[in-house]
């Protein structure tokens, strides 16, 4: 997999820019027939039960209560959406994998999850969260054959950056990359991120940035 180039000065302009922007939360949904009707392009944060799905939004968007964060996995049990200023929508899934609730609710987030990123026509780019300490999980493989088999274009990000010693980062990315290599709608550069440290956040605006819808003239 030939990576992408990092984003240039403009680009990370831009993404500072749209990000200062206002962001709202609009509404969480509990199944697919509340998905809110929207033209904007949509951009989901899914991965693992508490791998640091809220968290990086709160970072993106520079608020650090705006997507609920909790060290509790499954805390977050809908699809949550955020409106950033009329161009792009953040959605902010359920996590899968290990969670302190039932497992009739978990098994109902999960589905309703996964019937979401299969059928959202608005959905430009899942990003999909792994924790730099443990790196890719079953259940992630199987969401990437998913979003592969349903030809949704995915970016993995791997979080908590800063848990881990440089070599060992250096490590999971070279064998990660390889892993991607084989799955055709792997976005071609992987990130890495610390919400705590600030590392990779301005090169992820950047790029969500140029799927957003263009900015205002004047």
């Amino acid at each position: 997999m030939n990576a992408a180039p990092e984003p240039d000065i403009p680009e990370l302009e831009a993404g500072r820019r749209l990000f200062a922007g206002a962001c709202t939360f609009l509404l969480s949904v509990a199944e697919m027939a509340q998905l809110p009707p929207s033209e904007l392009p949509e951009v989901a944060f899914a991965g693992r039960s508490n791998v640091g799905k809220s968290s990086l939004v709160n970072a993106l968007t520079g608020r650090k209560t705006l997507a609920r964060t909790s060290n509790t996995p499954g805390r977050t049990q809908q699809l949550n959406f955020f409106d950033l200023a009329g161009r792009l929508m953040l959605v902010d899934l359920p996590g899968y994998g290990y969670a302190q609730a039932g497992k009739g609710e978990v098994k109902r987030w999960t589905a309703l999850t996964r019937a979401y990123l299969r059928g959202r026509a608005q959905l430009r780019r899942v990003l999909l969260l792994i924790d730099a300490r443990h790196g890719p999980k079953p259940n992630d493989r199987e969401v990437m054959d998913e979003l592969d088999k349903a030809a949704v274009i995915y970016q993995v990000v791997l979080t908590k950056a800063d848990k881990i010693k440089p070599a060992e980062l250096k490590r999971l990315v070279a064998e990660t990359e390889r892993e991607l290599a084989s799955h055709v709608a792997a976005h071609p550069r992987l990130a890495v991120s610390s919400a705590v440290k600030g590392t990779g956040i301005a090169e992820l605006r950047a790029e969500l940035a140029e799927l957003a819808l263009a900015a205002p003239l004047g």
